[in-house]
């Protein structure tokens, strides 16, 4: 893999970059938050910019662009807390696209209506509980012991409350069974850390930025506080481990795209990895900002909560610690002590 992003993909961060900055300020994130944590214009203008479809094949609507391209998004996605479900829903999409016999629906899922999305936790009793965009989702895919299932129904559009200010919701299963490859639908979900690995390394850019540039004007004791060696230490230690993040991320995405038989533990790794560093980076930016960190009127908490929150989708972060030591060592004999 590169260690560098190609012309291409700089193009991509360019264009995507610009349109966040100025689509996705906080205050759309605010006022998204208010309802359900999605914005409808924002979605419109992604759709308007090709994202939602970009990394689908050409034959079915979509831009042909490649699961690297796609990561070079969510980073930008993820440095401005963009609140629209372009990660759930572009690999909900490539799933369809993969599985085969959806051409039209693939098709509609290109230019961005309906919504889909994946039910990451596994169905209880016919509901899967907290799925990702499942308050606005109007495509939900889950899996099953029976294979991955297809369900299209009206969305909640009411999240339920949670941290990160997200549009989760329970979702009844309501559909038929599309395919017996339970090895598609692992694949998917890889692609799903892969993609929130790449937006957290954004997060975490950004809150370390929004904290230096905070440092520079408090002053304290007649000096910065940035010239404090403490606060400098800090930044280097997190900006040294979201840098870290990046490279897993896009090594996981690389791996997915050429198929290694690496590729889901990488994905997994970059996921773990990814989340520490930018809960790490949102932390000690929070710090840095005293008190004010803490309140609402200032923007680092809405970086902090979302640092906390994105994994959160996938469920308990130690049940993937788990697969992974399970994927490098081998599952643990029973009767063997943890």
């Amino acid at each position: 893999m590169q260690t560098r992003l190609t012309e291409d993909e700089l193009v991509v961060q360019d264009a995507f970059g610009t349109f966040f900055a100025n689509e996705s300020p906080s205050a759309v994130v605010r006022e998204a938050e208010q309802s359900g944590g999605f914005s409808p214009n924002l979605w419109a203008g992604l759709v308007a910019m090709g994202g939602p479809g970009m990394a689908l094949p050409g034959s079915l609507g979509g831009g042909d662009a490649t699961l690297c391209d796609l990561a070079v998004v969510a980073d930008t996605y993820g440095a401005n807390l963009a609140p629209v479900p372009l990660i759930e829903h572009a690999v909900a999409a490539r799933l369809l696209a993969t599985i085969g016999g959806h051409d039209e629906l693939v098709g509609a899922l290109a230019n961005g209506t309906p919504v889909a999305t994946m039910a990451l936790r596994a169905p209880v009793d016919g509901v899967t509980r907290f799925v990702p965009a499942g308050a606005v989702a109007d495509v939900v895919l889950a899996h099953t012991d029976d294979g991955i299932v297809l369900s299209r129904s009206t969305p909640p559009s009411e999240a339920l409350p949670n941290t990160g200010g997200l549009p989760l919701a329970h979702r009844s299963l309501d559909g038929d069974i599309v395919s017996t490859d339970h090895a598609t639908w692992d694949r998917a979900v890889d692609e799903w850390r892969a993609l929130t690995a790449a937006a957290y390394v954004g997060l975490g850019r950004r809150v370390i930025a929004m904290g230096v540039e905070y440092s520079r004007e408090r002053i304290q004791f007649g000096v910065p506080i940035g010239t404090f060696q403490a606060l400098q230490q800090g930044y280097a230690d997190a900006s040294t481990r979201v840098e870290g993040a990046h490279l897993l991320a896009h090594r996981a995405a690389w791996a997915l795209e050429a198929e290694r038989a690496d590729a889901s533990r990488l994905a997994g790794m970059a996921l773990l990895f990814a989340a520490e560093a930018a809960r790490f980076a949102a932390d000690r930016s929070m710090q840095y900002h005293g008190g004010y960190g803490f309140s609402e009127e200032y923007d680092v908490q809405l970086y902090h909560r979302r640092a906390t929150a994105w994994i959160l989708q996938l469920g308990d972060p130690s049940v993937e610690y788990a697969r992974l030591a399970d994927a490098e060592f081998g599952p643990r004999a029973d009767g063997e002590a943890a």
